[in-house]
């Protein structure tokens, strides 16, 4: 029997993660062949490169697609986008892959998701079907219209995109792929890894025996000309508490240019003895060090997802992650000092439920298996 050639297409450091096990799975199911596409932002050394970890795991890179363009504005990713759907149409016409798959919401995706589209290849999206409070929801939805085959996450986003005129036998709630690797971290007692060896960085190293923050905050596409003033509003709130904490460097959205310049800035000026800054570590390292940070703080997806399943208290910044899904752990609040500083003292003393809403942490399998069985096809049956 011949191999189905299932192209995966990475285009930014968190979506390796949400797909390492996806994956893995494919390249085990004996009827498929995996083909690796790393693009975009994912190959960026100033974002935190997802090539090495992609290599240590073992697998083959069939493609490397350079498409960002500097800049960290509106412009850039309009461009950025454009560049990627010219440079992925070639890679997929010598590839050649019976099945694309794409993940998520960001710019980058779009590419994916219009190039299979236009040279017929099958499409499939992980993750659609959520909203949100910026430009990705717009992005994801979009994908949703363009794809074939649909591998949702949660119920409601399930629902959603039924409701969005897809079919619903090409709809498959499949929970969340970065779920499989937390189900491992539940087991684990302490930190096993010294952060500091192991990923460098820059910034003091506090002691960590008394626990630890974790700040992972981006900008808001909608909100661009306020990213600055917004991470100093964090930046204040994290210096008065004085707790140890690891902040991670923001994505590569629009925006980001005033929120890396707030940090160098008040870096500069303040000595945030208690706080040590990284660009990336491993999927499964990053989610062992937010199962043992006292409150994880910021305004990514990984307070909704993945720190619901381990049962980490989140304090969500502003609308980043509006209407999305959540389980308890989650604490909304607007971005400004003194709420931020009260929200976190508040989660530190509470007592927070797992949840599962995004998946039981099988979700790799389920979907490789699926790419092996569906008809391929690259057209809508009209069930409006």
């Amino acid at each position: 029997m011949k191999k189905r050639k299932i192209c995966v297409v990475v285009t930014a450091r968190p979506s390796y993660s949400r797909v390492k096990t996806v994956l893995k799975a494919i390249k085990q199911h004996e009827h498929l062949e995996l083909q690796l596409v790393v693009a975009a932002s994912a190959l960026l050394q100033r974002y935190g490169t997802a090539v090495d970890f992609i290599k240590a795991d073992g697998f083959k890179i069939n493609a490397k697609v350079f498409s960002v363009l500097e800049g960290e504005n509106t412009t850039a990713a309009a461009k950025t986008t454009g560049l990627g759907i010219l440079e992925l149409s070639s890679v997929f016409e010598n590839l050649q892959p019976d099945i694309v798959v794409t993940v998520a919401d960001r710019f980058e995706t779009m590419s994916t998701a219009i190039a299979a589209s236009y040279m017929n290849i099958p499409l499939a999206h992980l993750q659609g079907g959520e909203v949100t409070g910026n430009i990705d929801e717009k992005v994801r939805h979009a994908i949703t219209k363009l794809a074939d085959y649909h591998f949702v996450s949660s119920d409601d986003a399930y629902q959603r995109v039924i409701k969005l005129g897809e079919e619903e036998s090409s709809v498959y709630n499949t929970g969340c792929p970065s779920i499989d690797l937390a189900v491992p971290v539940l087991k684990s007692k302490a930190l096993s890894f010294n952060p500091y060896q192991k990923y460098g960085g820059v910034g003091h190293e506090p002691d960590l025996s008394e626990g630890y923050l974790v700040v992972m905050q981006h900008p808001v596409t909608t909100h661009i000309q306020e990213s600055r003033q917004q991470i100093e509003e964090t930046l204040k709130a994290i210096d008065k508490l004085k707790l140890p904490t690891f902040w991670f460097w923001p994505n590569i959205d629009a925006g980001a240019d005033g929120t890396s310049s707030g940090i160098r800035a008040y870096r500069e000026y303040n000595e945030l003895k208690h706080v040590h800054f990284f660009k990336n570590m491993s999927g499964e390292d990053f989610l062992e060090l937010i199962f043992h940070c006292k409150t994880l703080v910021g305004n990514s997806s990984v307070g909704i997802r993945e720190a619901s399943f381990l049962g980490v208290p989140v304090v969500n910044i502003g609308d980043r992650q509006n209407r999305r899904q959540r389980g308890e752990n989650v604490l909304d609040v607007e971005c400004e000092t003194i709420a931020i500083s009260k929200a976190i003292q508040t989660q530190i003393k509470a007592d927070i439920p797992q949840s599962q809403i995004y998946g039981q942490g099988n979700s790799g399998k389920r979907i490789a298996e699926l790419l092996a069985q569906v008809e391929l096809k690259f057209h809508k049956t009209i069930c409006y």
